[in-house]
């Protein structure tokens, strides 16, 4: 692996007005490399004088807070803790977590601040004014090897000091300060099955330090790489890109559906160059198994993956969708023992499922609430790999214990930063496809859906008016929230890429909301066969289509899902001059009743909502049928919106926000119990009353 750069820029770190904002060009810098921090891992922290309410000059320990990313901070990620107060618990020679979360309360600076690091301790005792914790790959690769004590001392000598395995917080802090005593002149720490710790008297010579350290330590484990076959070399050849597309896209939704059982996930699917080499080793099962190498990869990944050990020469039979699922429970039930084994303060279980899956040959799934969330422990694990590659060439590898995995995964201080996580929404953990997406009504289904948590695909035949759609939702919604997709929903193969698409995407579907519009007002002694044609493709066909797809990875799944039709008044009440757009529309209720019918031993429901007269941006009521309602009703078309209006027995108009509004309800679980039904929103008009 090629060194590692200093990143610093002297003319950039001059810009800086005060030691915090220092610290943060700092952390960046270190966020900036994957290999030197993972996301929101690490730790860094600068010592400084400041006036504190009073005018009072005070020594502040500034130390990044829990739960924010050294790539992204801010200043308002650091908190600030009078240094002087926190000094005295060095002398202690037993402290709980409880005493310290209490004693540190004691000691912010400045109130409103974020929660400080676990490890604020350990910044506070090391006697230098700057310090930076990270979980290098090449340093872990050391500090998991079985013998990597003294493989340290052969690389660095007394440079380093060498820290055995113990849960960070008090214990860990109180080690290091003890042992930087007996070695005053220690340019850094490694800690066993956990990190690396660096520090130095200016933030630059601490930066530095830390990159020139981790490339000692990656010289030696390329120097020991050098003539070996990774992991007993290459014990398949990973399968081309198209045929793992096709493999996958018919086994990510059983995937999904086997590990959502106590809760919906979002899956990442990764098959990039590191991924597929390792997954296609000969030792990469047996070395994966060992377990996680640190704190930082267990919180993320946890304890150990599941391997799914099948070779791939063909199409996956039933017989091989069964044994995702029953590995799926296999390891959900050995999650169990481990629980019952090793947790003791009485905290609930966590989801047993595993958060990543190994195919061999074909790549990695991780898991997680969102989309981001798994791409992140995606990401983690190409640390992971890295690690365990480096400790296989240096000796070999170990990992935490499952006692020592166990104390991390529910220990009060990291069941705390879950309990900071904001609430989920109604819609979190859902996949859903919107067509007609670009549209007024679609448009606004797919950023209702969005705002309640929901993972969209936006596809229209107009594909930049789809990609604009995504756009606004993953700006205000988050990354990775939205995909678009331009298709036609009357071409079968059109669909099926879509849908194809949205499980390479996201793993599955939860939601269908079918939301194309086409009109046409012609008398039936002037509509063509063409003219039919066109309606019945769009408005039926097109609902067909989407519907049978989203069928075959909902009942593949197994968790159930929810189908929306977005009908029209006209399907339940005729029209003059509109007798073909009638027809479709009926045909797409009646469809949907049918499917609620073949759905409802899956858990699949399928509804209706029926809107009337919905103008409001609307691409249908902006063409030629707004000029040919008008003149059926004889008026100027400037007063459409008037004549539907007063036609209702409400008096209003009716928005695309408010179709928007009944689709939420039908997807949701709020309407768990309704399926075949249809959902009038057009202000009241009589004779559409649903009988």
């Amino acid at each position: 692996m090629p060194a590692l750069p200093s990143l610093w820029n002297e003319e950039e770190a001059k810009k800086c007005r005060s030691e915090l904002e220092l610290l943060v060009y700092r952390s960046r810098l270190l966020g900036a490399e994957p290999a030197i921090v993972n996301w929101r891992g690490g730790n860094t922290s600068t010592k400084s004088t400041e006036l504190d309410h009073r005018g009072r000059p005070t020594r502040v320990l500034w130390v990044k807070g829990s739960g924010s990313d050294l790539a992204t901070c801010t200043v308002k990620d650091f908190a600030g803790l009078r240094q002087d107060d926190l000094v005295p618990l060095e002398e202690k020679e037993v402290l709980s977590d409880e005493e310290m979360v209490a004693y540190v309360d004691h000691c912010v600076f400045k109130p409103g601040g974020p929660r400080q690091s676990v490890e604020v301790l350990m910044h506070a005792f090391i006697p230098f004014p700057h310090v930076d914790h990270t979980h290098p790959d090449a340093i872990l690769a050391f500090g998991n090897a079985l013998n990597g004590e003294e493989l340290a001392r052969r690389v660095f000598g007394n440079r380093l000091l060498w820290v055995p395995y113990v849960r960070p917080g008090f214990p860990l802090a109180k080690k290091i300060a003890q042992l930087l005593k007996e070695n005053p002149k220690a340019e850094g720490a490694i800690l066993q099955k956990h990190g690396f710790v660096c520090w130095g008297e200016t933030h630059r010579e601490s930066y530095e330090n830390t990159v020139r350290l981790i490339n000692e330590a990656q010289e030696a484990v390329d120097e020991a790489l050098k003539g070996k076959r990774v992991f007993g070399g290459f014990a398949l050849q990973p399968l081309d890109k198209a045929k793992r597309s096709s493999l996958m896209v018919q086994m990510l939704p059983v995937l999904r559906g086997a590990v959502s059982k106590r809760k919906r996930v979002i899956l990442h699917y990764d098959d990039s160059d590191r991924v597929l080499e390792f997954t296609a080793l000969r030792e990469s099962q047996q070395v994966s198994m060992v377990g996680s190498a640190c704190p930082d990869h267990l919180v993320h990944t946890k304890h150990y993956p599941l391997w799914i050990p099948i070779s791939w020469d063909g199409q996956p039979t039933e017989e091989t969708l069964r044994t995702i699922r029953q590995l799926c429970d296999d390891y959900a039930v050995r999650y169990e023992d481990y629980y019952k084994r090793t947790v003791k303060n009485g905290a609930p279980m966590h989801d047993p499922y595993q958060r990543i899956t190994l195919f061999p040959g074909l790549g990695l799934v991780a898991t997680g609430r969102d989309k981001f969330t798994a791409l992140q422990s995606a990401l983690i694990f190409h640390r992971a790999i890295e690690v365990m590659k480096g400790t296989w060439a240096l000796d070999q590898y170990t990992s935490l214990s499952d006692d020592e995995a166990s104390a991390i995964e529910y220990w009060p201080l990291e069941l705390y930063k879950l309990r900071l996580a904001p609430p989920e929404k109604e819609l979190s953990r859902r996949i859903a496809v919107v067509t007609g997406g670009a549209g007024g009504i679609g448009r606004a289904i797919a950023m209702r859906l969005a705002e309640e948590g929901a993972h969209v695909v936006v596809t229209d035949l107009d594909e930049k008016g789809a990609e604009e759609v995504a756009g606004q939702i993953v700006e205000k919604c988050g990354p990775q929230r939205a995909i678009a997709i331009g298709a036609d929903m009357t071409d079968e193969e059109s669909v099926r890429k879509v849908f194809q698409e949205t499980v390479l995407t996201y793993g599955g579907l939860d939601i269908l909301v079918c939301s194309v519009g086409l009109a046409l007002a012609k008398t039936i002694d002037q509509t063509t066969v063409a003219d039919w044609h066109k309606l019945m493709n769009v408005l039926a066909l097109g609902y067909f289509l989407p519907a049978r797809e989203a069928f075959r990875i909902l009942k593949a799944q197994g968790i159930g899902g929810s189908i929306v039709f977005i009908t029209s008044k006209n399907a339940l009440v005729a029209s003059k001059g509109a007798a073909v757009y009638n027809a479709a529309k009926a045909a797409e209720a009646h469809l949907a009743r049918s499917l609620a019918e073949e759905g409802g031993s899956h858990g699949i429901r399928v509804n209706c909502v029926a809107p009337d007269a919905v103008l409001e941006g609307s691409r249908i009521w902006s063409s030629e049928w707004r000029q040919q309602r008008a003149r059926e009703y004889g008026i100027d078309p400037s007063q459409l919106e008037e004549f539907y209006r007063n036609r209702t027995v409400l008096k209003v108009n009716v928005y695309p926000s408010d179709v928007a509004e009944a689709v939420l309800w039908l997807v949701s679980d709020r309407s768990s119990k309704t399926t075949g039904c249809t959902i009038t929103v057009d202000g009241g008009v009589t004779a559409a009353y649903v009988r």
